[in-house]
């Protein structure tokens, strides 16, 4: 039977409940809020961006050279680090970046590359991070400094909780989540 495609996380939580009995549904409505908060903060910012005339991976690029300070330049390997993608991911967006003269590339000791910030880059993301920070800033509107902070520290623990298992290789049924250690 389908279903609205605007149901909540209650009702998808009571609809694996129904459909699959026995599965785990505990962290289902957390799981779909969040989401549903990443879809609107995404679409938030996809507008802007289309306004500013760039994309979200570029703008990405851009602001990890400029928060590095001066003289904005980073290796391609810390710009993945920091960008949260794969070198290839890098590799593509330095290259279009490169070419709309936003950033350049130098060959650096070691077989390294360094990726530095032009002037036109920086313009760019100055003119841009303002912006879709401020988008950023209206959609966080609804939260207080106090609810802020604690938000925030929930999704740092959750996500250091993910890495934890990510790098145990505690994935299967039945094995604890989160946990220091699978003895915990």
């Amino acid at each position: 039977m389908p279903t609205d495609s605007r149901e909540g996380p209650e009702a998808v939580a009571r609809a694996w409940e129904r459909e699959l009995p026995g599965a785990p549904t505990r962290s289902v409505a957390t799981t779909w809020l969040t989401k549903a908060v990443a879809a609107e903060l995404r679409k938030g910012r996809e507008a802007v961006l289309r306004d500013l005339g760039i994309d979200a991976a570029t703008l990405d690029l851009l602001s990890t050279l400029r928060r590095a300070g001066e003289p904005y330049v980073l290796t391609t390997r810390q710009l993945a680090d920091r960008c949260l993608v794969s070198a290839g991911a890098i590799s593509q967006r330095v290259a279009r970046a490169e070419l709309d003269g936003h950033v350049t590339r130098r060959a650096a000791p070691g077989r390294r590359v360094e990726v530095a910030l032009t002037d036109a880059g920086h313009r760019l993301v100055e003119r841009s991070a303002s912006q879709v920070l401020a988008v950023d800033d209206l959609l966080s509107a609804g939260l207080s400094d106090a609810e802020l902070n604690q938000l925030e520290s929930l999704l740092g623990r959750w996500l250091g909780a993910m890495r934890g298992v990510a790098q145990d290789g505690r994935h299967g049924p039945g094995r604890r989540t989160g946990t220091a250690s699978p003895t915990a």
